[in-house]
């Protein structure tokens, strides 16, 4: 972590800040081309404080950094040039009200309550204020693997599973059953414990068709069912592995 950005502003931050030893080389990856631009950065979740001076050193001066939070006493964080909104993140009116003044948002991080509902409220609230190239960060997804955070049946993670199936419906022969696919998000990068849903609207709404760059003179043949011989013949050890690719933890 030494020679991450982020992790130094994260030290020289004068308020206290929380944050996973994991996530600062995650940042460093997500955020480096927001640096030294005039975005709006908006970070849900400020307890202390100490992360908004952290982002504002990382982004630097031209940054408009709004923060978020269910206290009210952290309106006191106005009086060091940051903009704050006091409000329930669960609250679909609260959000509604807040992209009233705030329309446009470069890149979001939630770092919230961490329940499901309030994770999920958030992502489905603001998908549409992210402004094309912008970024919606959701950290502390760990909370989808622990008790006390909301149903386990619809927990983050099972959210983030159904945008994995809504990316790949744009598929070309899925449209014909799937008219109108979502396309809010054109991709999720996962890392432990945060999610990143990329916004780029162009790419996300490009249809999908199959392309050849020539037509050759002779197709070759397909043969991705001659293999299933030698699968049978190997039937133990690849039921061995595929026992060990869908076990949370190996041995189980």
């Amino acid at each position: 972590m030494q020679h991450s950005d982020v992790y130094r502003c994260f030290q020289e931050s004068p308020e206290p800040c929380i944050k996973h030893s994991t996530y600062f080389e995650v940042y460093d990856h997500l955020f480096a081309s927001y640096r030294n631009r005039p975005i709006t950065f908006v970070e849900v979740g400020i307890l202390n404080g100490g992360s908004l001076f952290m982002w504002r050193d990382y982004f630097g001066p031209e940054a408009r950094i709004i923060g978020i939070d269910l206290n009210p006493q952290a309106k006191k964080w106005e009086e060091h040039g940051f903009e704050i909104f006091i409000g329930s993140q669960s609250d679909p009116d609260f959000w509604h009200s807040f992209r009233e003044q705030v329309p446009e948002i470069d890149v979001l991080l939630d770092d919230g309550g961490h329940t499901y509902i309030q994770q999920i409220v958030t992502v489905e609230s603001l998908l549409d204020a992210i402004a094309d190239g912008g970024l919606l960060v959701v950290e502390d997804c760990h909370t989808s693997y622990m008790p006390g955070f909301g149903d386990p049946r619809k927990s983050f993670m099972s959210y983030c599973k159904v945008w994995i199936d809504k990316i790949n419906s744009r598929f070309s022969k899925f449209q014909a059953v799937r008219a109108q696919p979502d396309a809010r998000v054109w991709s999720a990068e996962f890392f432990e414990s945060i999610v990143a849903f990329r916004i780029k609207r162009e790419a996300a709404n490009r249809p999908s068709e199959p392309m050849r760059n020539k037509v050759p003179q002779q197709a070759a043949e397909d043969f991705r069912h001659h293999d299933e011989g030698s699968l049978q013949e190997k039937s133990s050890k690849v039921s061995d592995l595929l026992r060990s690719v869908f076990s949370v933890y190996p041995g189980t």
